[in-house]
């Protein structure tokens, strides 16, 4: 037992957490070397953890780079506590582990024409990510970066002499672009490009002879820029986008003979198209007219004769291989439905790897050979098969897509909300309700192989359903602005119509419905707690925000500017108002479900005290809530003993205040040994 009231006073008189604190005792125990902590959760019995064992060990191979030589792939995958970067040499081979980390490493960026391999890798979930130069011969690793500030989007040069990245480096707070260049043994780093006005800059490539860098600058979801840098003068040239017209702008590459360069534009409709641009004379060109879906990733051959486009299509990847000479295209129909990333060809242009992930299969690694034709596929060969823990995945529930009414309407009809829905197999009579709800705000929930949802559709019984609400990216930039600034609650209305949809569906139990959520989603499931209490059972609050205005003041430096763009800015009075009404940390009167809020102590985006003011609120009006707070992690859990203990609470969690009755199985017996404090998992 853990008695808090002396501690709650302390941070009371020294103005920090919550306004007001609860005196009731709290029931405290650590797992996990005492790096989890667990408030007023019960114990979790043996046969839970043994139960969902199976679904806590499956693996994933994400596609990183190629081996210089193309005789061999790099992937990210975990034989341990974290990810960790291995090597695979054929088809089905072993995956060889090169890193051996206590921490995941992160952007993996092999250098051109050389052997060292570039890496990111933070501390604790901080996101303070340091820059590493590995050597996969010797083991051996050297960092590039300063060690203390936060660095991303690894980009070399054609010739391995360069490496341009993002870095807060110069104060802490500003995303400038910086380039190292190396000579010899030794390297040096150059401040390139300096953000004056809360923007993101960071590099997208280099022309074929280091003279010009293709940058992008982000602002917010809905507005950002591409331009070019001349590496020599330093002039900048702006060529899509414009700061007082807002539109999505993303750069994509330089073409063959680095008179133009390719980028992605939603400025002519709705969504993203890729666009050709003559640098010379300004003439835009739209390459993919005819696809009425947001195009997110083109990759160029090193020749610049091939290349290969993705296309977000409802939620569903599609693959079409494209010619950049011709600017033409063709779909490729043989690949699996699912959600394709990481598109890199081999130095050759032969062979293009890519990971894909559907809903009965975890990412894995594949090679699609090319014919001679640059539009025309070969095979599709499986380089990795990732283990899934014995299960049958042939069982796995696959979603259906469907899409709801909301309150408002388009052209005089009522808006339709896209959510992917997971029924339980061979499910009697209603089945209760889980709302899974996807963090950004402008994030989309995707069909992604979650062994999670097979884990609650297995054991509880439950089905899962994984709304789109306005806000979210992929359907168009109209409804990508629908939640900006006083439109905030709006989005919280489009999950009141989808309990309203669910009354009306046979099979769904809508007296048995619970919600869960991280980061915005977080938000997302506190404010439907708080509009919602009397139609929902349960909530789970991942690394969520519980109060817009001491978020925007607490969040990390480098991101307070962006996020205010999206939220609106709290510095404004009206603004500030708003955001304070709309805060469920100063609403939870309104809230009358049990509460599971999780945190990571080391979170740089959604800072600790908005898990801990919240819990505090809810204690003070004597609502249930369990309290988890990893003191190794940040937004979110990715050391595997975190996530197994967060995993099996929640089954626990739904167990008890979601289903009819609990799980039976799960019931701790007379004498039967429960997780104690400090037991490693």
């Amino acid at each position: 037992m853990n008695l808090r009231p002396t501690l709650n006073w302390l941070a009371l008189a020294l103005g920090v957490g919550a306004a007001s604190f609860s005196f009731a005792a709290v029931e405290s125990r650590t797992l996990n070397n005492g790096n989890l902590v667990l408030e007023d959760i019960p114990a979790i019995p043996t046969r839970v953890a043994d139960d969902l064992n199976r679904y806590q060990n499956v693996r994933s191979a994400g596609f990183v780079g190629w081996v210089n030589d193309s005789q061999g792939l790099y992937v990210s995958t975990r034989f341990g506590e974290v990810n960790q970067l291995h090597r695979v040499d054929q088809p089905s081979g072993a995956r060889r582990q090169l890193t051996f980390f206590q921490e995941p490493v992160g952007q993996v960026s092999p250098r051109p024409a050389f052997s060292d391999v570039a890496f990111t890798m933070d501390a604790g979930g901080s996101e303070d990510a340091q820059i590493f130069l590995f050597d996969p011969a010797s083991g051996e690793s050297r960092m590039l970066s300063d060690g203390k500030s936060r660095n991303g989007a690894l980009v070399w040069s054609e010739d391995g002499q360069f490496l341009a990245y993002q870095s807060t480096r110069r104060n802490g707070r500003s995303n400038d672009l910086w380039i190292t260049h190396f000579t010899g043994s030794g390297h040096t780093s150059t401040l390139a490009l300096e953000s004056r006005d809360g923007s993101w800059w960071g590099p997208a490539a280099f022309d074929a002879d280091n003279r010009t860098l293709l940058v992008q600058q982000y602002i917010s979801a809905t507005n950002s820029l591409v331009h070019l840098l001349d590496l020599q003068s330093g002039q900048l040239q702006r060529i899509a986008g414009n700061a007082d017209s807002e539109s999505r702008n993303y750069a994509m590459g330089f073409a063959a003979d680095g008179k133009g360069v390719f980028y992605v534009s939603d400025r002519s409709g709705e969504f993203a198209q890729l666009f050709h641009r003559d640098i010379a004379t300004g003439k835009d060109q739209v390459v993919t007219a005819d696809i009425p879906w947001d195009v997110s990733d083109l990759a160029l051959s090193a020749d610049k004769r091939r290349g290969a486009f993705t296309v977000n299509e409802d939620g569903i990847s599609k693959l079409y291989l494209f010619d950049p000479r011709s600017l033409r295209y063709r779909k490729v129909d043989s690949l699996p439905i699912g959600v394709i990333g990481g598109l890199k060809f081999d130095a050759a242009g032969d062979r293009l790897a890519l990971s894909i992930n559907t809903a009965k299969t975890p990412t894995d690694t594949f090679v699609l050979e090319l014919r001679r034709n640059p539009l025309r596929a070969g095979d599709l060969v499986r380089w990795t098969s990732s283990e899934v823990g014995g299960l049958d995945t042939d069982k796995f529930v696959e979603p259906q897509l469907v899409h709801y009414p909301t309150f408002d309407q388009v052209d005089g009809k009522q808006r339709q909300i896209p959510a992917f829905i997971y029924r339980p197999r061979n499910a009697k009579g209603k089945v209760p309700v889980v709302i899974s709800i996807h963090g950004g705000p402008e994030g989309q929930y995707r069909p992604y192989f979650s062994s999670t949802y097979q884990l609650w559709l297995e054991k509880l019984g439950v089905a899962v359903i994984a709304p789109n609400v306005r806000g979210s990216a992929g359907y168009g930039k109209t409804y990508l602005a629908l939640d900006n600034g006083f439109k905030r609650e709006h989005s919280v209305q489009d999950i009141g119509a989808l309990l309203d949809w669910i009354e009306t569906q046979p099979d769904l139990d809508a007296e048995r419905v619970a919600v869960f959520g991280g980061s915005y989603g977080g938000y997302m499931v506190l404010a439907s707690a708080m509009h919602y209490s009397d139609r929902l059972r349960a909530a789970v609050d991942i690394v969520g925000i519980s109060n817009f205005v001491t978020f925007l003041e607490n969040t990390r430096d480098y991101r307070r500017d962006l996020r205010r763009v999206e939220y609106g800015d709290e510095r404004d009075p009206e603004m500030r108002s708003f955001l304070e009404k709309i805060s469920p940390s100063n609403n939870v009167d309104k809230i009358r479900v049990p509460i599971f809020v999780a945190q990571g102590e080391n979170d740089p985006r959604v800072p600790v005290s908005e898990a801990e003011q919240i819990v505090a609120a809810l204690r003070e009006a004597d609502q249930p809530v369990w309290y988890m707070n990893a003191l190794n992690e940040g937004h979110g859990y990715r050391k595997k003993e975190n996530v197994d203990i967060f995993a099996q609470a929640t089954a626990l969690f739904f167990s008890e205040h979601l289903l009819a009755e609990p799980v039976s199985s799960w019931k701790a017996a007379p004498g039967e040994v429960v997780q104690s404090a400090e037991l490693n998992q």
